[in-house]
C-alpha cells in the first residue's frame, strides 16, 4: 500500500507546525522534512522536536530531505556524520542525498568514482544506524539520465543505497516510464507533482490532476511505499489540498 504526503520544502515559508497542521487537513500520512529549513543540519534539539511534532499530528516522518551533495558537501563543511546524527534524532528511515553536481555529460570518470566512493561511505556509515540512503533523481546530477543512474548505483554496488523517483521534466514520458522501469529494483519513494515545461524552459506548475493519465500509469507499474506532493502550482495551501485529494483517489 502506498502511503501518501508532503515534501516539507514545498512550503518554506511555512513552519515545522503549519505544516503538520495542513498535513493533517489534507489527510496524508507522512511527510519527507527538508534540511535547509525546517529542521536543519545537526540542530538535534529541533530534529526531536518535530520528530515529537509529527508523532502527536498521527504521521510518519518518511524521510529527511538533507541536501547533502555528495563531493561538494564535504568540501563545503557539511559532513555527512552531521546529517546523519540529524536524521537519526528525526526519527527519518531514509536520507535523501544529491549524487553530485554535475550533469553526465560533464563528468570526468574521476568525479563519477569520487561520488561513487562518497555515497559507498555513506550507505555503509547510516547502515550500521539503520537508515537508508536515496538519491535524488534530478537534472543536473548523475542520476540526469537513466544510463548514468543504472551506472552509478551499480558501481557503490551498495544494498543500503537506493533512489527516488520522479518524472524528469526535460524528458517526454515515453522515457520518464523508461526510466522508472529501469530503475524499478532501486526505487525507494516518489516525488510527486504535474510540471511541463513552457517554451523557454521554464517550470510550469498544474493542478496534480491534470497528471492523472501519466500518473495513474506509473503507479501501476511501480507501488512505492511513499508517494510524496512536492512543490505546488502557485505555492499554494490550498492547491496542495486538492492535490491530495486526487493523489489519494488515484491510490485507493
Amino acid at each position: 500500500m502506498t502511503k501518501t504526503g508532503l515534501v516539507s520544502i514545498t512550503f518554506r515559508q511555512l513552519t515545522p507546525q503549519q505544516i503538520t497542521d495542513l498535513c493533517q487537513v489534507a489527510g496524508v500520512d507522512a511527510i519527507e522534512w527538508g534540511g535547509d529549513v525546517h529542521v536543519p543540519h545537526g540542530d538535534l534539539e529541533k530534529a526531536r522536536e518535530v520528530a515529537a511534532m509529527t508523532r502527536e499530528a498521527g504521521l510518519e516522518v518518511a524521510s529527511y530531505g538533507s541536501y547533502y551533495r555528495t563531493v561538494d558537501s564535504e568540501a563545503e563543511g557539511l559532513t555527512f556524520a552531521s546529517v546523519l546524527d540529524t536524521a537519526v534524532a528525526l526519527g527519518a528511515p531514509t536520507i535523501r542525498v544529491w549524487p553530485g553536481t554535475k550533469r553526465p555529460v560533464d563528468a570526468t570518470p574521476d568525479y563519477r568514482e569520487a561520488v561513487a566512493a562518497n555515497l559507498r561511505s555513506a550507505a555503509e556509515q547510516a547502515s550500521a544506524r539503520g537508515v537508508g540512503i536515496a538519491l535524488e533523481f534530478h537534472a543536473n546530477t548523475l542520476t540526469e539520465t537513466l544510463e548514468s543512474a543504472v551506472q552509478l548505483l551499480e558501481a557503490v554496488n551498495h544494498p543500503n543505497l537506493k533512489t527516488l523517483w520522479q518524472p524528469t521534466l526535460i524528458m517526454p514520458y515515453e522515457q520518464q516510464m523508461e526510466s522508472l522501469l529501469g530503475v524499478r529494483d532501486w526505487i525507494d519513494y516518489f516525488h510527486v507533482y504535474t510540471w511541463d515545461m513552457t517554451a523557454d524552459g521554464k517550470c510550469d506548475r498544474k493542478p496534480l490532476a491534470d497528471g492523472e493519465e501519466r500518473w495513474k500509469a506509473f503507479f501501476a507499474e511501480f507501488q512505492p511505499p511513499y508517494a510524496l506532493i512536492e512543490f505546488v502550482k502557485g505555492d499554494a495551501p490550498e492547491q496542495f489540498l486538492a492535490d491530495a485529494e486526487a493523489l489519494k483517489g488515484w491510490l485507493a
